[in-house]
């Protein structure tokens, strides 16, 4: 896919001000960590995540995304009344409808002939809605879009604790330690036409593969019926997702670069969405990309699911690690088993 108009004006991101270390996590997990045998450490060493953020109880998913979204409007110096779609992109959600976007653009104060959409699929989500809204552009249908999640790990991890100190087996903690890595944030991401963009930041094109068959190696969600009638469980088999996610990587990498026309060498900068930081060496030990191009947020933020690759893409432009003309490639690689790969020259 190729896209010949489609700009990025803005990325920003929304914290919690209450940081949770892997250390106090596992204090929490005394009852489970004895019954296993297992010494403090453990979960540091197998996810690489030193601390993560959750939201105060109670949050409200839409007032948060909100606030990002109002940044990356600011950033973009572009008004909500001008934007002709808004999609909201996080696996995390407090609904089943009516959809989190118009809860969003409600606050935002969107016009009455905007797009207003949820997209789900995963960590992919965000990528998905930037090639969904980029198409949208591409066609003359909008000039200006705003893709925008928010999650929060904090009822999950608390259910996944209690579930482990209740119900102790190797198993079982295996299967926890992707859920247990898990932060809260939101971020927002401005699309605009570039007759209309101050940036002229292009998103140039990309490609997607899938692995459709590989779907069981991560769920989460109700195991007793529809949403809402019992507490969210989550399990993932992390091992077998790096082996089999790293492959779906390196395919959609290679149809990338085949599509783009670009070469290793030629990314500058790479962000990519980690669960954990195991899994970022291999990934870029097979694309090929040496690690300083790499960037990484999940040592001090934990995996935050869909915002994860817009929360990245801001913070390196904030650390001033993104030059004027820089090629950017963006690597999602999701539970489905799905991957997406956009390239950007900043």
């Amino acid at each position: 896919m190729r896209w010949s108009r489609v700009c990025i004006e803005s990325v920003a991101y929304q914290l919690p001000y209450e940081r949770v270390s892997t250390r106090a996590l596992e204090d929490r997990l005394a009852p489970a960590y004895d019954a296993l045998g297992l010494g403090p450490g453990q979960l540091e060493a197998l996810t690489g995540v030193r601390e993560r953020h959750y939201w105060p109880p109670g949050t409200s998913l839409p007032a948060v995304a909100a606030q990002a979204a109002e940044r990356a409007l600011q950033r973009a110096g572009l008004p909500a009344a001008e934007l002709g779609a808004v999609v909201y992109a996080g696996v995390s959600r407090d609904r089943l409808e009516p959809a989190i976007a118009c809860a969003v653009a409600a606050i935002l104060g969107t016009p009455p002939d905007a797009w207003l959409f949820d997209l789900s699929a995963g960590c992919l989500s965000a990528l998905l809605a930037v090639v969904d809204l980029a198409n949208r552009i591409e066609l003359g249908q909008i000039r200006t879009a705003l893709v925008v999640a928010a999650e929060s790990a904090r009822e999950t991890v608390d259910e996944t604790v209690r579930h482990l100190n209740a119900n102790p087996s190797l198993d079982a903690f295996r299967l926890a330690v992707s859920t247990l890595g898990a932060g809260s944030a939101a971020a927002a991401i401005v699309l605009s036409d570039a007759s209309v963009s101050r940036t002229g930041r292009r998103l140039l094109g990309g490609a997607s593969v899938t692995a459709p068959e590989q779907h069981g190696l991560r769920f989460l969600g109700s195991e007793q019926g529809l949403l809402g009638q019992a507490p969210l469980r989550a399990r993932t088999d992390s091992s077998a997702i790096l082996v089999h996610g790293v492959h779906l990587g390196v395919r959609a990498f290679e149809r990338f670069f085949t599509e783009l026309r670009w070469h290793p060498d030629d990314v500058d900068r790479l962000v990519c969405h980690q669960v954990g930081s195991g899994g970022r060496p291999p990934v870029l030990d097979a694309l090929g990309i040496p690690p300083e191009k790499g960037f990484s947020t999940v040592e001090s933020h934990g995996d935050t699911g869909a915002v994860a690759l817009l929360m990245g893409l801001a913070m390196a432009e904030e650390q001033a690690l993104l030059s004027e003309g820089d090629r950017v490639a963006l690597l999602g690689i999701g539970s489905g088993l799905s991957s997406i790969m956009l390239g950007i020259t900043w």
